[in-house]
């Protein structure tokens, strides 16, 4: 791991991301939908507009179509939490670390009028992104916020719902995330996001590459730790959904991607990386 903090690393990789959207250098057919993409992966991946295995065919062409396609450009997500998340009219809700505003603006469409939806992001790129995306879209119930996860900038009990996409992954204090989101929570609302999950050990080099951190993988929870960390937030009815695993020939994408030896180290990680939908409350009394 290099001595550069890994938060500076993840805001200058993310931020050329937007950039390049921005300026238009992104371009040819994205994993993410029909419109250009750059997916969550690696630097190669990021800053190159390509795919890897953990970010394809998650948003549905009626999704993606509807949307500005500079937000569909800067997805770099691991799911789709809106299709997992029952979003009501007239609920708020956060999205934790949105990006270019693909999920807050997918949200904002199903609160309606009378709801409102958060966007939480500390990549100033990215939230420039977001706010000019939310032009395009002609949506004004939304709300950009430029602030940390672990340190959310909401007052006690102000959401319905918490939503993120393949982002609690990247951060080095996952218990402190989680007990912010209890935090910003009313009493009785949902935590329901799509993260990187792991079922079984990652090798130390694959622990310790930047790379990888970045790429949304290194970082990445085992599922009973990720369990037992929303139990100590104070959540309850916790939930995990797998709905995607890689397999030795994606694992060994990722691995070469990251500048490791993919031969030797994807068969011991094969079916280890999952893609999952996680769900929990906060209980009501």
């Amino acid at each position: 791991m290099t001595e550069e903090p890994l938060t500076e690393i993840i805001q200058a990789r993310y931020g050329e991301v937007a950039r390049r959207v921005r300026t238009g250098v992104s371009g040819g057919e994205g994993c993410c939908g029909p419109a250009p993409s750059s997916c969550c992966g690696t630097t190669s991946t990021l800053e190159s507009g390509g795919c890897d295995p953990i970010t394809r065919n998650l948003y549905s062409e009626g999704e993606a179509g509807a949307l500005p396609a500079e937000a569909v450009a800067a997805s770099l997500g691991c799911g789709n939490p809106t299709a997992l998340a029952t979003i009501q009219p007239g609920q708020t809700v956060l999205d934790l670390g949105s990006g270019g505003g693909i999920d807050v603006l997918l949200s904002a469409r199903r609160v309606g009028p009378t709801g409102k939806v958060y966007g939480l992001d500390m990549t100033d790129e990215m939230l420039a992104l977001a706010r000019e995306n939310q032009v395009r879209a002609g949506v004004t119930n939304v709300e950009f916020l430029k602030g940390h996860i672990e340190d959310i900038p909401l007052p006690d009990a102000t959401v319905d719902l918490i939503i993120s996409n393949c982002v609690i992954n990247l951060s080095q204090d996952k218990g402190r995330v989680l007990r912010e989101a209890f935090r910003v929570l009313k009493p009785g609302g949902r935590f329901a996001v799509s993260d990187i999950v792991l079922r079984g050990e990652m090798p130390e080099p694959v622990r310790r590459n930047v790379e990888l951190w970045v790429g949304c993988v290194a970082g990445a929870l085992q599922e009973t730790d990720y369990r037992r960390l929303l139990g100590e937030a104070g959540f309850e009815a916790v939930e995990v959904e797998v709905w995607r695993v890689y397999d030795v020939r994606d694992a060994r994408d990722l691995l070469a991607s990251a500048g490791l030896d993919a031969d030797a180290l994807a068969p011991t990680v094969n079916g280890t990386i999952v893609s999952a939908f996680i769900r929990a409350t906060r209980p009501a009394a």
